[in-house]
């Protein structure tokens, strides 16, 4: 089994740099418009952002997942007649919908709780939309295709250049907000247009019959898109209305400063669902999903605690310039990055156990898993934001993505019993949380050492296999001639 998942390593690497390298040219943005911006500004950028992110669910209809599961041929070929069924219903909804929320631009500012004159940034967030619904099904041929290096190019080549074009448009030319969503909206038209091979490559007579078999399992995973958004941006619109733009541009600017598991979380799931949906008629898939699970808490637990360890620190130290990576006005929101950290953690917990109601079909319950989190999410954000404002709104979210990763494993057990390796998982829970909590109150050496102990302490407590300890030795000395 080692040996196979080498195959989902090499696309995670792939996935992972591109998104890496992504989000990384994506994060150079935060500490900039934390320097340029007012953190009301920051705030009003983030509550625009959070309707966008919730209506890119909407837009996309499901298709690509749905692409993904229902669009190519026994022999693994891509079948152009549903590529063209979803391309065009997917970019005809996005245009009437961006048009209609461009006219009802002025109203729709004000229902967000944004002043009149910011309504340009909600015209300019409705075609953002609309061009990024449009790439939605040609990175999905992409990565259906296992075509990662395209992917990958195309990706960072859109980002880099909303990166350089909203430093000259909010650095240099002085348009503040409007620059920044001016940028992303040209970056995005200008990725479209680099897609634009792949699209007329796969872009064939519509095929209506599987349309409507691709929309009868995507269309149910708009459910579950809405649920997760809720849990993933419901907080930063409901903490400016509750505790005023200010403190939300506090807030979503220190969010993002769990990047570091946002990256592993996003770059294993790119990879993770074709190469699980490829192996669904598999008598030992569960068993893979179960393997995969553990990998990745060991991994992602690793990548936790060096981020809770040294995020502080790196992000106060005068490193640029004599300037630190992040404006002293944000340094209040530095605490809700352990609470973040940890939910994008079990965020990539719930991917990968959410392989079994994939594989089976079942969207219902994926419906019903992400909307138990979101429930979770806004009755402790209810609860949390009035008494610890934006510290309640990230212990609210932590509680939403564990609430989710319970929930799916419940609902997955109906279909296919997974063996998940709960005494393996058990000891990396309990070693993370033994090497955390002592790290609060000592400085940067012991931190460090703390670090280097995590992996000893998994190696001398028997956490490996002796069938891993076997196919890893193999693997060894395979490489060594």
């Amino acid at each position: 089994m080692l040996r196979e998942l080498r195959g989902l390593a090499k696309e995670t690497a792939v996935y992972g740099l591109s998104t890496v390298l992504g989000r990384m040219l994506s994060f150079l943005l935060t500490p900039l418009y934390s320097h340029l911006l007012e953190p009301t500004d920051n705030g009003a950028m983030q509550a625009v952002y959070a309707y966008i992110a919730f209506l890119t669910v909407v837009y996309g209809l499901g298709l690509d997942t749905a692409y993904l599961r229902l669009g190519r041929n026994r022999g693994g070929e891509a079948d152009s007649g549903s590529f063209g069924a979803a391309f065009t219903t997917v970019v005809g909804t996005a245009v009437l919908l961006s048009a209609a929320i461009s006219l009802a631009a002025a109203p729709l500012a004000r229902l967000i709780g944004l002043p009149e004159e910011m309504a340009v940034l909600v015209r300019y967030g409705a075609w953002i939309l609309a061009a990024d619904a449009a790439m939605l099904m040609p990175y999905a041929e992409l990565r259906g295709s296992h075509r990662a290096g395209a992917y990958a190019g195309i990706k960072l080549a859109g980002i880099a250049m909303n990166l350089v074009l909203a430093y000259v448009f909010v650095r240099h030319m002085g348009l503040g907000l409007r620059g920044v969503f001016l940028a992303n909206l040209v970056a995005s038209l200008s990725s479209l247009a680099m897609l634009a091979p792949v699209i007329l490559s796969r872009l064939g007579t519509p095929d209506r019959a599987r349309l409507r078999e691709m929309l009868g399992f995507g269309v149910p995973l708009i459910v579950a898109g809405v649920g997760s958004m809720v849990v993933q941006v419901a907080d930063r619109p409901i903490l400016a209305k509750a505790a005023g733009l200010a403190e939300a541009g506090v807030y979503g600017t220190c969010y993002k400063l769990g990047i570091g598991m946002m990256l592993l979380v996003g770059m294993f799931d790119q990879a993770w669902k074709p190469f699980i949906l490829e192996r669904a008629d598999r008598p030992d898939a569960g068993a893979l999903i179960a393997r995969v699970l553990t990998y990745f808490g060991t991994l992602a637990c690793g990548a936790f605690l060096a981020i809770v360890f040294f995020i502080g620190p790196l992000v106060t130290a005068p490193l640029f310039a004599g300037k630190p990576l992040i404006h002293p006005s944000f340094w209040s929101g530095l605490d809700v990055v352990p609470a973040v950290t940890l939910g994008y953690l079990f965020n990539g917990l719930y991917f990968v156990m959410l392989a079994p109601l994939m594989l089976d079909k079942r969207t219902g319950a994926v419906s019903a898993a992400t909307w138990t989190g979101a429930a979770v999410n806004l009755a402790l954000l209810w609860l949390l934001i009035p008494r610890w404002g934006m510290r309640g709104a990230a212990w609210a979210t932590l509680g939403a993505y564990m609430a989710m990763a319970a929930a799916v494993w419940w609902l997955g057990r109906a279909s296919r019993a997974v063996p998940y390796e709960w005494r393996r998982l058990g000891i990396l829970a309990l070693w993370t949380a033994a090497l955390w909590w002592p790290s609060r109150t000592v400085g940067l050496p012991a931190r460090a050492i703390l670090l280097a102990s995590y992996p000893v302490g998994l190696l001398v407590s028997g956490f490996l296999g002796a069938e891993e300890r076997a196919e890893l030795r193999a693997l060894l000395t395979a490489k060594r001639p």
